[in-house]
């Protein structure tokens, strides 16, 4: 099972096996917890649970064959208990989120055919008896995927999002806006889609070689596109967390209003890495903004809303003289206007009942004090941000960040950054050693930039088995074991295969899985670890 429960024991003496005539006692509380189990379960393996016959009821002795779902408010939020014996299955969690786990753990412990969509034989069905009982480690554990660099479709959106509740993985944080495109609908603004969604070529490989495929790319989500994402999600007790980067890398929000910008008329941009185009700060700029958060908040619910606030380059505001004579009225520095941005958007967000969640480089000239912080430059920025008070999600680039090479293999696809294995994801600790607000530390989450994952197959080898590791660390105890969870994995990978899953196999790519053409730029950890410290001092260093 990944991943590993708290506690489980098995009994040998027994199973219980699935059949056509196995009924499901759920109370109303439970109903789309019910319905999602017989859509899932009920294609693949021709069992649709249908309820039991009257007089069973739900609070009173269940039939034999049935599988059972309650309710127990004792329990913590997404604890569950799952017991199978060779005549019940009962789930219990302490709320519907602990339910929805637990039947995650039970689909583990069914054969993998299970998993499918359709059936691909008839059976049987057996589950192992065994008593379980389980609660996750941390509250966010998430998966940022960025849809502006290459666009993902509704359907691979979902997909997603349904292989992270299977490891129990609760947050999606999609980055939906960046220099390269503008993925979302705004009302009173029809060019950032119809211009700053597109455009005309990428780069190909690392941006290093200046390389490029002259094929176009784009595309953006409707409106009702969101609302399907986060129905979805919600049915599977996944929080979307939407981001809108600013007030940096919004050249594609620029290519399509350059008034909103400081002068220039930039193009969508085609190349990756950072642009230096910023907004400008006038209020026709804050307007835009507050009309992009508002919008943003009546699609999303979550209660924390990206903001962005990463790698903002504060080169136009020295040398605009509007940026200038605005720090001047304010009192500050130019180079401080990022820090006025970020209180402004944090305005807008606390009168929606939100809070603001950006990258650790927000703390610089001072965050929001309800800010959630997401620690991407090392185990420093994280405890920087802890001990300033803050909650913080762990994403350091080191550790968790799936566009990095898998291993020293010339054949991995597009070899960019220092080599992160699954065991070097597996090892890694959200807590950085010596912090004594340990409290603040929330979770973590894995992010996969897609400069160089240009569809759902490229997305699927750089995320598998690594988002597994990463979802074994955020549920699981500190206590973890390597070889236990290799071991696991073995198994797992059958599961990943069912569900139709291009992860990357222990040895290494298939043919078809590498891009000879895409020529990538490795780093060794020592090169890498240069980079992030750089980065991190001006971080330490800020007043």
């Amino acid at each position: 099972m990944i991943p590993r429960p708290v506690a489980a024991s098995f009994d040998d003496a027994g199973a219980f096996t699935l059949r056509p005539d196995t009924v499901l006692i759920a109370p109303d509380s439970l109903a789309g917890t019910a319905a999602w189990l017989r859509a899932t379960l009920g294609p693949p393996t021709g069992c649709f649970l249908p309820p039991a016959a009257p007089p069973a009821a739900v609070d009173g002795p269940p039939p034999s064959g049935a599988i059972v779902l309650r309710l127990d408010e004792r329990m913590a939020a997404e604890a569950y208990r799952l017991t199978v014996s060779a005549s019940l299955v009962t789930v219990t969690g302490g709320d519907a989120a602990g339910v929805h786990y637990g039947l995650q753990t039970l689909r583990q412990l069914l054969p993998p055919a299970a998993l499918r969509r359709a059936a691909v034989g008839d059976g049987p069905w057996p589950v192992p008896a065994v008593a379980i009982t389980d609660a996750p480690r941390f509250r966010w554990r998430g998966c940022m995927l960025d849809v502006a660099r290459h666009f993902m479709p509704v359907a691979g959106v979902l997909r997603l999002i349904d292989l992270l509740a299977l490891h129990k993985l609760n947050v999606l944080h999609l980055h939906l806006t960046d220099d390269q495109g503008w993925r979302l609908e705004i009302p009173g603004y029809p060019l950032l889609t119809s211009v700053g969604a597109w455009r005309p070529r990428s780069m190909r490989g690392s941006k290093k070689h200046e390389e490029y495929d002259d094929r176009p790319h784009g595309g953006y989500y409707t409106a009702d596109d969101v609302r399907e994402i986060v129905a979805y999600a919600a049915a599977r007790h996944v929080t979307v967390v939407p981001e809108i980067d600013l007030p940096g890398h919004v050249q594609a929000a620029l290519a399509a209003y350059p008034r909103l910008g400081n002068g220039s008329s930039p193009a969508v941009r085609e190349a990756w890495g950072i642009s230096t185009h910023t907004l400008n700060v006038s209020d026709e700029a804050l307007d835009f903004c507050r009309t992009v958060l508002h919008t943003v908040c009546d699609l999303f619910p979550s209660p924390v809303i990206g903001i962005g606030g990463d790698e903002c380059d504060r080169g136009e505001w020295r040398r605009s003289p509007a940026a200038v004579a605005r720090a001047r009225d304010l009192g500050i520095e130019p180079d401080d206007l990022q820090a006025w941005f970020v209180a402004q958007f944090a305005a807008v967000l606390a009168a929606r009942g939100r809070r603001p969640y950006g990258w650790d480089e927000i703390l610089e000239g001072g965050a929001p004090e309800d800010a959630l912080i997401a620690a991407w430059r090392g185990p420093a920025a994280a405890a920087f941000a802890a001990n300033a008070g803050h909650e913080v999600v762990s994403c350091p680039d080191m550790h968790v960040y799936l566009d990095y090479r898998q291993s020293d293999d010339p054949a991995e696809p597009v070899p960019v950054g220092t080599r992160l294995t699954v065991e070097d994801v597996y090892a890694f600790d959200p807590v950085p050693a010596g912090l004594t607000a340990t409290d603040r530390i929330i979770g973590a989450q894995a992010n996969i930039w897609t400069e160089h994952m240009p569809d759902a197959r490229a997305v699927d080898y750089m995320a598998f088995p690594r988002l597994c590791a990463l979802a074994e660390v955020v549920w699981s105890a500190p206590d973890r074991d390597l070889a236990d969870f290799t071991g696991q994995l073995t198994t797992h990978l059958a599961r990943l295969d069912a569900l139709g899953v291009e992860y990357r196999r222990p040895d290494g790519p298939r043919p078809w899985q590498t891009r000879p053409a895409a020529r990538g730029n490795p780093l060794t950890d020592a090169e890498r670890r240069e980079i992030i410290a750089g980065l991190t001092a001006r971080l330490l260093g800020h007043p």
